[in-house]
């Protein structure tokens, strides 16, 4: 796949007014056309302008990283890591001014979306020199304190884990090593107001495997580790729950002396069986977690109102996939209501396959009125269009559909990235 620029694109329906910024989405796109695995191809960002109720223009991008242009490896033949290495191409997030795509083996790189500038890789950033390992895909940035909380986790070498927090305006004020008695692979974690949880789960790295060097291993044993916010270099206690593994969390939030997580939870690493939603209780009093499983219908990629991130949102959305074995993708989003059980749902019809939905919002209220916005990929025409649902209605036909020059391929995690308001600094708009 080439980069490529277009404007002034088609629409059916109509963009809502108040959309105006950037939807990008990253995803791996391998620049040799060759990879060994999904999860490794080069990182290449998809975006599409809105503003002023029009699609002025979509343009796709790679992550100019060390390995894309040098060809620099993550591990030298001595198993010394360039933390500057690697293929950010899982995530992409803004956080005190800064828009850094992510890949949880490396450091986080710096793009530019100031106007004239849209989606040039301006390099990798390591939080002033101060952040000494690699950083997760799914950082967490609280509403209430603007905060942004992460970690990184190494395979082969110990800490194996290591707890980071940077503060509203991007200065790394924790790192904190915490004890694990292994190399696992931790995708993502859980905020809450009061706690940081993270998932020790039983997909531990082996240098032998080829290919992806994690697999798993029940015997490995899985918890939940518990760590307040206000005493982040205190205890960690950890909570026993069965063998599984997650991706990705919906969200977290604290009742009474209880912690509350939502996630997309698969028995096994990699199986055959898909993931469904699932509840994990902490009893903070007994020690204990009731596990639950919310529904059946297979989902992935959850996401909430990100202004509730860690707070009682009462809404999540996901995706859905097929059931295992026909080798569709995912082709419906899903509506949940957290309070109540209710399942609501977009198809989007045969041969029309559906990525992440990001959120929207309309207003200033944390969990009110929004659009949910994903790439759609039309197998029939062999092209891609960005979709907008409104939120509260998502079983409704979409409010619109931007339709792109191209396909764009499957790919992770991306989100909507409004402008910045005329009290930001427009120098400071990356």
């Amino acid at each position: 796949m080439d980069e490529l620029t277009t404007h002034e694109l088609p629409v059916t329906g109509a963009i809502p007014p108040e959309l105006t910024g950037w939807y990008l989405r990253n995803g791996p796109n391998p620049h040799d056309a060759a990879s060994p695995h999904w999860f490794f191809g080069d990182g290449m960002v998809h975006g599409v302008r809105l503003e002023g109720g029009k699609a002025l223009s979509y343009r796709n991008r790679w992550v100019r990283t060390s390995t894309f242009t040098d060809g620099a490896p993550l591990y030298d033949d001595k198993g010394g890591i360039d933390l500057t290495a690697g293929v950010a191409n899982t995530h992409i997030v803004r956080h005190a001014g800064r828009t850094l795509a992510l890949v949880e083996s490396s450091f986080p790189y710096e793009l530019d979306c100031r106007p004239g500038h849209e989606l040039e890789t301006l390099g990798p950033h390591d939080f002033g020199g101060k952040l000494g390992t690699a950083m997760t895909a799914h950082p967490k940035t609280c509403p209430t304190t603007g905060e942004l909380h992460f970690f990184g986790y190494s395979g082969p070498t110990p800490p194996y884990l290591t707890y980071h927090r940077a503060d509203a305006a991007g200065e790394l004020v924790v790192s904190r090593p915490i004890d694990v008695p292994g190399g696992t692979m931790m995708h993502d974690f859980h905020l809450t107001a009061q706690h940081v949880i993270f998932m020790d789960l039983p997909v531990v790295f082996d240098h032998d495997r080829p290919g992806m060097p994690y697999g798993w291993d029940p015997d490995y044993g899985a918890r939940l580790g518990v760590l307040r916010r206000d005493d982040p270099y205190g205890e960690v206690r950890w909570f026993a729950i069965d063998p599984c593994y997650v991706f990705h969390s919906l969200n977290a939030h604290e009742a009474g002396q209880r912690i509350v997580l939502y996630v997309a939870r698969y028995p096994d690493f990699l199986g055959k069986s898909p993931s469904t939603l699932w509840r994990w209780t902490i009893d903070l009093v007994t020690g204990k977690v009731a596990e639950e499983q919310l529904d059946d219908q297979y989902c992935e990629f959850p996401r909430v109102d990100d202004r509730l991130a860690g707070l009682d949102a009462r809404y999540g959305h996901a995706t859905h996939s097929e059931a295992p074995g026909t080798g569709a993708f995912p082709s419906a989003l899903l509506r949940y209501d957290l309070h109540t059980g209710a399942c609501t749902r977009h198809d989007f019809g045969p041969g029309r396959t559906a990525g992440e939905a990001a959120f929207a919002p309309a207003d200033d209220r944390p969990g009110g009125p929004g659009w949910l916005i994903t790439y759609v990929y039309d197998a029939a025409k062999d092209t891609s269009d960005l979709v907008i649902l409104d939120a509260e209605n998502i079983s409704a036909p979409p409010v619109a559909e931007v339709h792109l020059p191209r396909r764009v391929p499957f790919g992770f995690h991306g989100n909507w990235i409004p402008d910045p308001g005329p009290e930001a600094n427009p120098d400071a708009g990356h």
